[in-house]
């Protein structure tokens, strides 16, 4: 292509918008809902009783399709529940290795899954880094008012 043609294809008109330029700075209303959306509902309402029944008719004839959203249902998906550990106290970066055995120990006893234990090392490792930025903005400042800075 040449460079004429290359230059009169980028032109846009003047009335096009921008890059970066919404057309509806403000976007749509918190909680403002699409008309599909609106319509399914309108027609479903009154019938989730019908179609929940044929569903569990259809799951027990044996689609399993139908059975799936059914135990979908009946028993939701595992969410996460809540570790019941007894930490040591982690004052400073000293005091991680014996979080880190208390861990360890929790999963060798059965107390804790491997799973677990490695989101617990992980909340840990994040008050780790916290610690380290902590000491080293103390660390910093301590040293720039002993130069004067």
């Amino acid at each position: 292509m040449s460079d004429k043609a290359d230059q009169k294809q980028k032109r846009l008109p003047s009335t096009a918008w921008k890059p970066g330029q919404s057309g509806n700075p403000k976007g749509c209303r918190t909680g403002s809902r699409h008309n599909a959306t609106l319509t399914a509902q309108t027609l479903l309402d009154g019938e989730a009783e019908a179609l929940t029944r044929k569903a569990v008719g259809l799951a027990l004839v044996g689609d399993m399709t139908a059975l799936r959203l059914c135990l979908e249902r009946v028993v939701p998906p595992r969410k996460d529940s809540p570790v019941k550990l007894t930490l040591p106290a982690i004052g400073s970066a000293v005091d991680i290795p014996a979080v880190t055995c208390a861990l360890l120990a929790a999963v060798a006893q059965g107390d804790l899954t491997p799973s677990e234990a490695q989101a617990v090392d992980g909340l840990v490792e994040t008050h780790r880094r916290a610690l380290e930025t902590s000491e080293l903005a103390e660390r910093i400042a301590r040293i720039e008012d002993a130069t004067g800075l």
